[in-house]
């Protein structure tokens, strides 16, 4: 079932499957700034990452003695929320904790995701209820892909991915946590902005994989080109990670990914509530974020 928001500026569709967008094209002119999930390249939209933000080390993980597994960013990008609302500018979907959910996280949780639209603005916000009777330990974040160059729309310019690049709202001087051939972070931070606020895309950009960024001073930032004026703008205050992605091999699309945790660093082997960046939250509390995508024409 797909929801649809809609407005004078914008049309954006959402999904029970993931909770997720799957579209936002505005209404002049119908471009689509949202990635358009082709399976040959990367098959999704904006997938929520929920109770991990990236990989376990071996897919596992230990709470107590005993062992779980878990695929890269969790499972709830895979299975189908419950739809709560949905309205000309409100979507609300929940997911609830179930036997298959228990089997690999052993917690009881409800996760609630809405978008709402307003003028040319989608804000997502997330809200993660305890409602076990101990203590649940989690990570969360967002995962949005933008096409690059947008797609459709009335373009004059013949545009390419590196006519692109990354405005921050403030000049950074800021290392990025580096990946290793597994997808788990290494120790060693690595220098990557100097006092600047810009990042040209390139395709070498993302050999090494994602770009991953803690406690920027930025709490915002925009994906431009130097052709015209349409712009993304991803607001993400209150979100200590930041990770800006694309496929290593080359793909017409980056992401925008505001996180509350990381994959385990290389070295982890410890416990599951001892993992850095781990959220917890104690019976019958909740947990809300948000960040909010601003479409310029």
């Amino acid at each position: 079932m797909s929801i649809i928001l809609q407005n004078e500026l914008l049309k954006v569709e959402a999904v029970e499957k993931g909770a997720e967008l799957t579209s936002i094209k505005t209404v002049k002119d119908g471009a689509e700034y949202l990635w358009t999930a082709k399976s040959d390249i990367w098959a999704r939209h904006a997938p929520i990452l929920f109770p991990i933000v990236g990989k376990v080390k071996n897919n596992t993980y230990r709470i107590n003695d005993d062992t779980y597994t878990l695929s890269q960013h969790g499972f709830a990008r895979d299975m189908n929320f419950e739809v709560m609302e949905g309205t000309s500018d409100k979507a609300v979907f929940k997911l609830t904790y179930n036997e298959e959910t228990l089997s690999k996280y052993p917690y009881k949780f409800e996760l609630i995701v809405k978008y709402e639209l307003k003028e040319n603005e989608i804000e997502a916000s997330y809200k993660v209820k305890n409602v076990d009777s101990q203590e649940i330990y989690f990570s969360i974040g967002a995962h949005p892909g933008f096409n690059c160059p947008v797609v459709g729309g009335e373009e004059k310019e013949d545009l390419k991915f590196e006519d692109y690049y990354f405005e921050f709202e403030k000049r950074e001087t800021a290392n990025i946590i580096p990946i290793d051939e597994n997808g788990l972070l290494k120790e060693s931070p690595t220098p990557f902005l100097y006092d600047s606020n810009i990042i040209y895309l390139k395709r070498e950009l993302f050999k090494k994989d994602a770009l991953i960024f803690k406690d920027l001073s930025s709490k915002k930032v925009s994906l431009k080109n130097i052709k015209n004026s349409r712009a993304v703008t991803l607001e993400f205050d209150g979100f200590p990670y930041l990770g800006l992605w694309s496929k290593p091999q080359g793909a017409p699309f980056v992401c925008i990914e505001p996180w509350f945790g990381h994959a385990d660093f290389e070295d982890f082997n410890g416990d599951f509530r001892e993992k850095d960046g781990i959220l917890k939250l104690l019976s019958n509390q909740e947990f809300n974020c948000k960040y909010t995508i601003k479409i310029f024409e």
